[in-house]
């Protein structure tokens, strides 16, 4: 090909003004998506009925299982598969590989955080639900508050010594769903950065900027939505915020630095080729992970509303799933 570029210095300069506003817009439309539903839910001055957050909730589901497939493994496949790259690259699906260990590898930290948060409930004598999730509790499916089956007497614990048992079980409930919510928050945001570099350099600036901005706000009505349904003790109500404000920055972050190297950095060039096809490989693993395993096996599987509700209730929540699926498939094919 006589227009491959696999060095520096690749950068589109057109629409120069556009992009450095694209930062603050995509900056709106991120953190209106993942601020909103926090707040929502979390103060009294913006109150949205349930059913809003419940469309918002399976609609968000849909979209991080989509973001996995189509705007992360796809891509990482096409990045690894660069002519830029040594053909060694092309002698195993590599993508394929990366996101099965990074899919593995979470599976192994929570099995161990879970194995070690169970063990501690036990201790403090507090029964768990076996399909709770991170610690012993799952962020919609706590542990069941219980008694010990033994002597009755045992009703007549000494109420300090309860209440320290009560703050010390709330703790690693809150850990586990934190832990649930970093993994998710952390594929998220390589993703998002990697968005950010790519606009601020790419010639097709124009459609990938409309689309992205859609993009943005609706993973981040995904992510705000998880953050949002965190049952916390007060003392731990910041880390929503603070979630949904590190996912709001990143893709104008993102931006600005793109628009700080756009003379040297080429998003095809070998090492960026490289490094965004592990990098999106990897994502894609933290993605499918939390989409099928956090997502779909606990808010519907596992969850007691599910399994005893009405089919419509049912029908209504897959529909929003495959909606916010649908749609940020559909983007896929500008972005």
């Amino acid at each position: 090909m006589s227009d491959l570029n696999c060095g520096s210095g690749g950068g589109a300069t057109t629409y120069a003004q556009l992009r450095i506003a694209s930062i603050f817009i995509i900056l709106i439309g991120s953190m209106s998506g993942a601020l909103f539903p926090v707040l929502a839910k979390r103060t009294n001055w913006l109150k949205v009925p349930k059913g809003v957050f419940d469309f918002a909730k399976y609609f968000g589901s849909g979209v991080i299982i989509a973001t996995a497939f189509i705007h992360l493994l796809s891509p990482a496949i096409s990045e690894l598969s660069s002519p830029c790259l040594s053909p060694a690259w092309q002698e195993y699906p590599y993508p394929l590989a990366l996101a099965m260990l990074s899919i593995f590898s979470i599976f192994i930290v929570e099995l161990v955080a879970f194995r070690w948060g169970t063990a501690k409930l036990v201790a403090l004598g507090v029964r768990h639900d076996t399909h709770g999730h991170g610690l012993g509790a799952h962020a919609a499916h706590g542990p069941e508050g219980g008694m010990p089956d033994g002597d009755s007497n045992s009703e007549k614990i000494n109420g300090d010594l309860e209440s320290a048992h009560d703050h010390e079980h709330l703790d690693l409930g809150a850990a586990g769903q934190i832990i649930g919510v970093f993994i998710l928050e952390f594929g998220v945001l390589l993703h998002s950065m990697l968005i950010g570099l790519t606009l601020a350099v790419d010639p097709d600036f124009k459609i990938l900027f409309v689309v992205i901005i859609f993009h943005q706000t609706f993973e981040g009505l995904g992510v705000g939505t998880r953050l949002a349904h965190l049952q916390l003790p007060t003392k731990y109500n910041y880390v929503a915020i603070c979630g949904a404000l590190l996912y709001g920055i990143t893709t104008p972050l993102g931006i600005a630095v793109g628009l700080g190297v756009q003379s040297t950095y080429n998003p095809g060039s070998t090492t960026a080729s490289i490094v965004s096809g592990v990098l999106d490989s990897l994502s894609a693993g933290i993605l499918l992970y939390t989409g099928l395993v956090e997502l779909l096996a606990h808010e519907f599987i596992f969850n007691k509303e599910m399994i005893n509700g009405s089919n419509r209730q049912v029908a209504y929540a897959i529909s929003c799933m495959l909606f916010g699926c649908g749609i940020m498939a559909l983007l896929g094919r500008w972005a």
